[in-house]
């Protein structure tokens, strides 16, 4: 059958009641102002107009992005990662192109390849990469992509996506999302390559991107398991997991990237110290959550659980609880028990500090772990069953 191509989209996506569902769909997941400070409550007071506004824009091929708000988000090992605010406008149209968008794509997109999915999460990328494993794939390429989000190439990426749709009006609008640049303090970035990390689309463009990588790593015969950038490569032997990482360097080399060389080796499950992957460590036998995951849990908990805070008890715990069910449901299908217990233990310390306004051996004596309970404190143990 002679492949279908998408001609005419763009009218799908200014439909009105998709604009509607777009908005409702940004409300949901909330989000700061742009660099135009119109916040989704504000935005929501003139729903009506404002949608109608971006409908009239899109009919007349008038609409133009707005430079993103352009912040330095703090990464675990100290770095900062820069994360790009589209105003609520932008997110509206990028999410209304995305719910149009997206199915089409998904009908190409491999197994493979579980991030930014419908259906798809990083605990079925994790179960995939164990059943490898438990196959007997304990040869592993662990790799990334360095600054994958800030170098992926604009033509290639309109030529991926021009695959599949034809309407002109939609590559534009494509296009103008990806050279929008970015406002940082009054100085405005031009982006010439890369797509922002933190607008609607560009995670649908990421795996537009990474596509034909998947598609050629699986034509190969190679095992590998995608999250976004993050992906690992199981493999039977040593030689099939260097031809696999030759492999993987080419073709990625084919569309601009590069892998990360501080990030990517060989492992030996059996012997070696495991894999990091997702915010895991994963054994030859067993997974756990990685060191700096406890680290950064922790770190969170402190800042709640300050002693100098004015707050009570039980507002403390409802500030608590969220982050509490949040980590504790991603990590308990790792090998948690111990660690959930001793975690627990040691928040529950932090509240008995807390309310005496210092360490007390004796708060730990008076105040017996009912206490908190009865307050109504989620335990990481609770969440598997303990």
């Amino acid at each position: 059958m002679k492949k279908r191509k998408w001609y005419s989209l763009v009218d799908k996506i200014w439909k009105f009641s998709n604009l509607e569902a777009a908005f409702s769909k940004v409300k949901e997941n909330r989000g700061a102002a742009g660099i135009d400070r119109v916040s989704i409550g504000q935005f929501e007071r003139q729903k009506q107009q404002n949608l109608l506004e971006i409908q009239r824009l899109l009919r007349s091929k008038r609409y133009e992005a707005i430079p993103v708000r352009r912040v330095e988000i703090p990464k675990s090992d100290g770095r900062y990662r820069p994360l790009g605010i589209p105003t609520v406008r932008d997110r509206v149209v990028q999410q209304a192109t995305f719910a149009v968008m997206s199915p089409i794509f998904e009908t190409k997109f491999l197994d493979c390849s579980y991030g930014f999915r419908k259906g798809r999460n990083t605990h079925q990328a994790i179960a995939k990469m164990e059943q490898y494993r438990n196959e007997g794939c304990e040869w592993v390429v662990e790799a990334d992509i360095e600054s994958f989000f800030d170098t992926v190439n604009h033509e290639l990426l309109i030529d991926q996506v021009a695959e599949e749709i034809s309407d002109g009006s939609v590559l534009k609008l494509i296009r103008s999302w990806l050279t929008a640049g970015a406002f940082k303090g009054t100085e405005v970035i031009e982006t010439s390559v890369g797509t922002p990390q933190g607008g609607v689309i560009s995670p649908l463009l990421a795996n537009i991107y990474l596509h034909p990588f998947d598609v050629q790593m699986t034509a190969l015969g190679f095992k590998l398991v995608r999250y976004a950038d993050d992906f690992v490569i199981m493999c039977r032997s040593e030689d099939e997991a260097e031809r696999a990482m030759e492999a993987a360097t080419r073709i990625l080399s084919g569309i601009k990237l590069r892998v990360k060389a501080a990030k990517t080796r060989i492992v030996q499950l059996s012997k070696d110290d495991g894999i990091e992957f997702l915010g895991f460590t994963i054994f030859k036998e067993h997974k756990v959550p990685r060191t700096r995951a406890v680290e950064n849990f922790k770190s969170r908990i402190r800042l709640i659980t300050r002693r100098q805070r004015p707050a009570t008890l039980q507002e403390i715990i409802k500030e608590l609880n969220p982050v509490v069910r949040g980590w504790g449901n991603y990590f308990k299908i790792a090998n948690v028990n111990w660690l959930y217990k001793g975690l627990d233990s040691w928040m529950r310390m932090r509240l008995r500090s807390f309310l005496e306004k210092k360490k007390s051996y004796e708060a730990n004596k008076r105040l017996e772990n009912k206490h908190f309970s009865e307050a109504g404190l989620t335990t990481l143990s609770s969440l598997i069953g303990y």
